[in-house]
C-alpha cells in the first residue's frame, strides 16, 4: 500500500487567540479527490467546514476552492474561506491579497489589513416571512422572521438574554432540511449578536458561520441605518468580526489563528 501526503492545515477563524472562533481545515491538492473522499477527509477533521484548494495561478482566480461539512458539500462558507486567505497569505508575506474561485459563490477575496483580514462574500438578502415549523423548534417566538429561498433564514429576537437562552430542537430542525437556522438580535457588548444552527448540514450549532454574517449584513445595516457594525457569534467557543456592506458585498473582518500544521496521508 502506498500513501500519499498532502499539506493541511487546522486554523481557527474570526478569533485572535488559540481555541476560540470557528475551527476550519485547510487542505491543498493538485486535482480533486472524489467526492466521497473529500467528505471522508471532512467527517475525519470533524469541523464544521474543511476548505480543499487548487492552484489555478493562470485561471480568473488564484486558487478554486471547496467546502466540506463533515456530511455534505456547501455553496458557500466564509469562516474556512478566511482560513484559507489566512494559509496563503501567511505562507506569501509579500502578497495583500488572494482570490479563490468557487462553484456557486463567485470569485472571493481575502485581503490583509493591519494585523487580520478583509473577506468579501456576496450580500445575501433576505424578506419578510413567516416560518412557524421552524419558530416551534427554536423554542421561543421571535419578533420578525425573514427568509431566503436558498435556504437562509433569520429569526429577530428583542435581545442578548434571548439569543443565550434559545435550546432548540436540533433534530427536528434538521428534518427542515439543509438550512441556517441564524438567531439574532441587538447585542450587549457589540452592536448585534447571534446564533446560527445548522443541523441539517451536519453542524448542530457553528462556532462562527461567515454565510450567517453575509445574511446579517444587508439586514442589519439597513436597520441599523449605518453601513457597519460590530458583531458576536455567541456559541461555546465565539467569534467575533465587524461587518461591512459595499454595494453588492458583504465585508467581514476578523482575525486567524493556525492551531495545527502538518500533512494529511491517503491511500494510493
Amino acid at each position: 500500500m502506498t500513501c500519499k501526503s498532502i499539506p493541511y492545515w487546522h486554523v481557527d477563524a474570526f478569533a485572535a487567540k488559540p481555541f476560540a472562533g470557528n475551527q476550519a481545515a485547510v487542505v491543498i491538492v493538485d486535482r480533486w479527490p472524489d467526492d466521497a473522499t473529500m467528505t471522508a477527509i471532512a467527517a475525519e477533521n470533524m469541523f464544521a467546514e474543511t476548505a480543499f484548494l487548487i492552484p489555478t495561478p493562470e485561471a480568473q482566480a488564484d486558487y478554486a476552492l471547496r467546502w466540506f461539512t463533515p456530511t455534505v458539500e456547501v455553496a458557500l462558507c466564509g469562516h474556512a474561506t478566511l482560513a484559507s486567505g489566512h494559509v496563503i497569505l501567511g505562507r506569501n508575506e509579500g502578497r495583500n491579497a488572494v482570490t479563490f474561485s468557487t462553484r456557486k459563490a463567485g470569485i472571493l477575496e481575502v485581503r490583509r489589513v493591519d494585523e487580520g483580514y478583509e473577506l468579501a462574500l456576496p450580500a445575501i438578502t433576505t424578506e419578510p416571512g413567516d416560518f412557524p415549523e421552524a419558530v416551534a423548534l427554536l423554542g421561543a417566538e421571535p419578533i420578525e422572521v425573514w427568509r431566503n429561498p436558498d435556504g437562509y433564514h433569520i429569526f429577530l429576537y428583542p435581545d442578548a438574554a434571548a439569543i443565550r437562552g434559545l435550546d432548540p430542537d436540533l433534530r427536528g430542525l434538521a428534518r427542515l432540511g439543509d438550512a441556517q437556522f441564524i438567531c439574532t438580535a441587538p447585542g450587549k457588548d457589540t452592536d448585534v449578536i447571534s446564533r446560527n444552527f445548522v443541523p441539517g448540514g451536519g453542524v448542530d450549532e457553528d462556532s462562527f458561520t461567515g454565510s450567517a454574517h453575509a445574511v446579517l449584513t444587508p439586514f442589519w445595516t439597513r436597520r441599523l441605518e449605518r453601513d457597519s457594525f460590530t458583531a458576536y457569534q455567541a456559541s461555546q467557543r465565539g467569534g467575533h468580526a465587524t461587518c461591512r456592506l459595499e454595494g453588492d458585498r458583504a465585508i467581514l473582518s476578523g482575525d486567524c489563528v493556525t492551531v495545527v500544521e502538518g500533512r494529511f496521508y491517503l491511500e494510493g
